[in-house]
């Protein structure tokens, strides 16, 4: 059952998005070569905890670190460790927050240092498909008007989606009905209504999209080793116009 939000509920998730949006940004200075994934965990959990959060994902079914840290070919879920990031990788950066009982989710890809031409497209085209996406995310569209938008654009640039992990409503709980896959025809699925928050994230592959979960039982990566990015908004649906994209700084997230 696909729970619709309040405007006070989303003003919930709207404020542990907004501590989820700047933990990132405290990550994105702190990313750099010689740095360990480790020591990123700390820090986001420190900054949510510092900010009358929760950690959305500590605990979470067994998971015992507050910052998924994928890293280069891990596609998500990557586990925190004293791994040292090294100049020219590329790390998925993928945490939550709670505030008085609701969620707010959101990943970023972040350089390490310099990388390529090519790894920056593939980080550039993975935060174009996010928009492109969340674009659809509008009263009267369908679901699957999301994952096909992504997954348009994602292979017009030659890139592929991820198809064995997925977007998700978010409120009370982390995953809630529905699901938002990255891939799929037009026009199919529920239609959108004011009040639907989800959580839109692409992963992108610079290869297949096949993937497989290494033996921790949590780290996804590509199976022809192949690099992979991944985007995240969670964003609320209105009666009129564009979605509220609660995760982002640049916009605001006022709810009236």
């Amino acid at each position: 059952m696909i729970v619709l939000k309040t405007a006070e509920e989303i003003e919930l998730i709207a404020r542990a998005s907004q501590i989820v949006a700047e933990a990132h940004q405290v990550l994105i200075r702190a990313v750099k070569p010689g740095v360990t994934t480790l020591a990123l965990d700390r820090l986001a959990e420190e900054y949510i905890r510092d900010h009358g959060a929760i950690p959305a994902f500590k605990g979470y079914r067994g998971f015992p670190y507050t910052l998924c840290a994928s890293v280069n070919e891990q596609v998500v879920h990557g586990i925190p460790s004293e791994r040292v990031l090294r100049e020219g990788d590329i790390i998925g950066l993928d945490l939550g927050a709670i505030v008085e009982g609701f969620y707010g989710d959101g990943a970023i890809t972040v350089a390490v240092g310099d990388v390529s031409q090519e790894v920056e497209r593939l980080m550039t085209v993975t935060k174009e498909a996010l928009a492109k996406g969340i674009e659809q995310a509008v009263v009267g569209n369908r679901l699957s008007d999301i994952s096909h938008a992504i997954q348009a654009y994602v292979e017009s640039a030659g890139y592929s989606v991820v198809r064995d992990f997925v977007g998700h409503g978010i409120g009370r709980q982390l995953h809630e009905e529905p699901q938002v896959p990255n891939y799929g025809r037009p026009g199919q699925g529920p239609r959108l209504k004011a009040g639907m928050v989800l959580a839109i994230e692409p992963m992108v592959n610079m290869g297949s999209y096949g993937v497989r979960v290494l033996n921790d039982g949590w780290t996804a990566v590509t199976t022809d080793g192949s690099l992979s990015a991944h985007f995240e908004h969670t964003i609320a649906i209105q009666a009129c116009g564009a979605p509220l994209v609660l995760t982002d700084l640049s916009k605001g997230v006022a709810v009236q």
